[in-house]
């Protein structure tokens, strides 16, 4: 039996206001990312994530939308977008786009409805409540990005809407039929001009129980979108699961479920009838450490194997800071250490030759760091501007982002963009960018790393040692996460195939020993 082609692909995530600009006004569009599917191309990916490129006022950046089924100007029109899909389509990528089914934007026409009387047509279609004595609001959960409550009251009608996230992101009422049939709709929308699957905003928070009641005493004070686990969700996404199943070519939906927590977040599987992946948050939150991913990487399965779940593996993405800034300084070292590149090659190894589906964060194969972003161009509202810096194409000063005269890119370049782009790393064989394409040409011809069963080896305590077997397939991993040497005994001969810290050459015998900050791949000889 054929596997679905989700669980061997390795996504890239594009933040397009941040990846290419072709209009030249400093920000990211359609057109740019289509201009940019060659790189996308050689470097090996299987399919590209497109964060929202919805019509929005940009409250959020894209995560308040006013228009489900409409491309925002910034980015360009429908038929850029089904241009680049052809295209990507064209060279065996396929796409994914963000669907955000928890809110909607105040300026969304279903919202100006709901807001004006008590009785409009949508005004169940949100979630409004009277004030508790008081004018308190009418329950204690907390928003998102600020300790303020989850409640804004509205004098229009002298009632509260709920917004898990910002005031001008209000959440739909998912136990409104008419509400599920408009979003399902949405996914038709696009599932009909082709798109392969999406990527699905905190879908765990569309169900919620009717009386809201109150959070805990001992986890009052957190944004309740991280404690939200709603049974009701179940039957919303085992019907959304139903939908993408009604279409041909194995469409899929990977689920942001912000649970930080491998036991509840596996829920979310079902029996193999809701969401086909969800995102596995702690990796994101751990410090670069072989006990911790061992643990990782163990209770994952774990978690998962009783449903016939598959993992996914991240390391960085547009909500948190990138993975070699988060490493910098671990344990005690200055942010700057040399050691940061090389803890951020032994990640690439770890994530593309773990079970499960990698995602790749744009820029991550160039080794980035977070830019550091001056008060005065600081723009989110959870202060996330670093790790959404713009991708440096070239050495020149403007880094391939238009010509003199264009606006200025509407974000810093991160450190280090004179070396740190891909013009650069392209030239150079040693670099960071070879390393991930090497990666993912070695994971596209093994069906060990890409399908096969893992197991956990025993080795030194800084050392993570799994094997991936398929068959006659069978692959060892070694990432050394210390700054020492450590040997390691394996069962015969084995030849390296990768080395994160080696340009290519032909394979040498494994020594029996990984280097400081060093992984392996490796081959029974």
């Amino acid at each position: 039996m054929t596997e679905p082609w989700w669980k061997s692909a390795v996504v890239y995530q594009i933040y397009p206001r941040s990846f290419a600009d072709t209009d030249g006004d400093g920000v990211g569009d359609l057109e740019g990312i289509r201009h940019r599917l060659d790189h996308l191309a050689w470097l090996g990916v299987d399919a590209l994530w497109l964060s929202p490129v919805y019509r929005s006022p940009m409250a959020d950046f894209g995560y308040d939308i006013s228009d489900f089924c409409a491309i925002d100007p910034l980015f360009g029109s429908l038929d850029d977008f089904d241009h680049l899909l052809a295209d990507a389509h064209a060279l065996g990528i396929k796409l994914i786009l963000d669907w955000v089914p928890n809110h909607t934007s105040d300026q969304h026409p279903w919202f100006v409805d709901s807001r004006s009387a008590r009785d409009a047509p949508k005004r169940d279609w949100y979630v409004w409540r009277d004030r508790l004595p008081g004018g308190k609001p009418p329950n204690n959960w907390v928003a998102s990005f600020a300790p303020e409550p989850t409640w804004t009251h509205d004098p229009t009608t002298d009632q509260s809407y709920l917004h898990l996230f910002l005031p001008e992101q209000p959440d739909l009422n998912w136990g409104n039929p008419e509400v599920e049939a408009a979003m399902h709709d949405v996914l038709r929308f696009w599932l009909d001009r082709g798109v392969d699957g999406f990527r699905a905003d905190v879908v765990h928070c569309i169900g919620k129980d009717a009386t809201l009641p109150d959070d805990p005493p001992e986890v009052a004070g957190l944004p309740h979108s991280v404690l939200h686990d709603e049974p009701l969700t179940h039957d919303l996404l085992r019907r959304i699961r139903t939908l993408l199943d009604s279409y041909p070519g194995e469409r899929m939906m990977v689920g942001e479920v912000y649970l930080l927590d491998i036991d509840r977040m596996a829920t979310y599987y079902g029996d193999g009838d809701e969401l086909n992946l969800s995102f596995n948050f702690l990796p994101v939150h751990s410090p670069w450490d072989a006990a911790t991913w061992r643990d990782h990487l163990a209770r994952t399965e774990q978690a998962l194997a009783h449903r016939g779940g598959w993992p996914t593996w991240v390391l960085s993405n547009h909500d948190v800071p990138r993975h070699r800034t988060r490493y910098s300084g671990w344990p005690n070292e200055p942010a700057d250490a040399p050691r940061t590149e090389a803890r951020a090659r032994a990640a690439a190894v770890l994530l593309l030759t773990a079970r499960g589906t990698p995602f790749l964060y744009q820029g991550e194969e160039l080794g980035l760091l977070d830019a550091d972003v001056p008060p005065d161009r600081v723009v989110d509202p959870g202060g996330r501007d670093g790790c959404r810096a713009p991708i440096p194409w070239s050495a020149d000063e403007r880094h391939g982002w238009g010509a003199p005269g264009d606006a200025e890119p509407w974000l810093p370049f991160p450190p280090e963009a004179e070396t740190r782009n891909v013009a650069t790393e392209r030239a150079d064989p040693s670099s960071i960018l070879h390393l991930y394409r090497r990666l993912l040409a070695v994971r596209r011809g093994s069906e060990a790393l890409r399908l096969g069963d893992e197991a956990l080896l025993d080795a030194p305590a800084p050392v993570i040692a799994f094997r991936r077997t398929a068959g006659d397939d069978v692959c060892t991993v070694l990432i050394n996460t210390s700054g020492e040497t450590h040997e390691v005994s394996l069962d015969g001969p084995h030849q390296v195939v990768v080395s994160s810290d080696a340009v290519p050459a032909e394979p040498g015998a494994y020594t029996g020993v990984v280097g400081p900050d060093q992984a392996l791949v490796l081959r029974p000889a």
